[in-house]
């Protein structure tokens, strides 16, 4: 799939001198434009709001909002640490940082409630929880997101393994053995890893069932995916805002936790009277 900058070069030729205008601007000022209305962005470049409208409409977009969000992806995914900063910067401006960005995370909580597929949620459930062994993998800021998962579903099932993505050769090393019985969730939002996407590609090949949490199907690892689950994320500052996927992965442990829940309880009596045994845990 095409993103923003690239459609533009495809369109290029057959724009009117209007939208060669907008196209120059937003070529120019990526991350001053991702985030500005329509009106806006027209009265940067001289034209009206419509005629930006018409221009989102040129690319393929249904509308300037998917315009919008297909530019914001694009951002992420491009920009360097600094470049980051500066983009963050320019939509907080000098107003209460602590206010806008959480109110920005709850607005990707409730995005991402309204468009996830249940049916793939329930698929990557059913296939969890039949399955032989699980691999977890997230490279970069997706790492804490799978050192999470791995840690609660570690207390429910026998192999379920975290994998170290330090080099492609040592995460093909470490996925060796999967095939048709085993589950690989594969998590990454921009920007994007390049091992991971082997990963996935490798795992669907053995047969072994993918699913892939990321921000969009035009992620790198949702073209081999058996399932994809996506999930708002966005910049705050030069780090990720990686609440959206968390709660994904929190509604995950919840749903399985509800289907295997005399089995789950078993285990935990067991679970608690080892920590009580051995101490593991502070008596307040």
């Amino acid at each position: 799939m095409q993103d923003v900058a690239e459609r533009i070069q495809t369109h290029l030729s057959s724009m009117s001198k209007s939208q060669r205008r907008i196209a120059e601007l937003i070529e120019n000022n990526y991350e001053k434009t991702a985030y500005l209305t329509a009106a806006r962005l027209g009265e940067m470049a001289g034209v009206s709001e419509p005629t930006v409208v018409r221009f989102a409409a040129e690319l393929g977009y249904s509308g300037y909002p998917q315009f919008q969000r297909a530019m914001q992806e694009m951002l992420r995914a491009r920009l360097t640490p600094n470049q980051r900063i500066d983009a963050t910067n320019l939509r907080v401006g000098e107003g209460d940082l602590i206010k806008q960005v959480m109110t920005q995370d709850m607005q990707r909580i409730r995005d991402t409630m309204e468009r996830l597929d249940r049916a793939a949620f329930s698929a990557a459930a059913d296939a969890i929880l039949s399955a032989k062994n699980i691999y977890i993998i997230g490279a970069r800021s997706a790492s804490t997101l799978a050192s999470f998962l791995q840690l609660n579903l570690s207390l429910i099932f026998d192999g379920v393994r975290l994998l170290q993505p330090t080099s492609i050769s040592e995460v093909f090393e470490q996925i060796l053995q999967i095939g048709p019985q085993d589950v690989l969730i594969a998590i990454s939002f921009p920007r994007y890893s390049t091992k991971l996407s082997r990963a996935v590609e490798y795992a669907r090949a053995q047969g072994a069932f993918v699913l892939s949490l990321t921000d969009s199907p035009a992620s790198p690892i949702a073209k081999d995916a058996s399932c994809i689950l996506t999930a708002e994320s966005d910049m705050a500052s030069f780090a990720d805002s990686l609440v959206a996927p968390l709660s994904i992965l929190n509604a995950m442990i919840a749903e399985i936790t509800r289907r295997a829940a005399p089995m789950i309880r078993e285990r935990f009596d067991r679970l608690e009277a080892l920590w009580d045994e051995y101490n593991v845990y502070a008596k307040s």
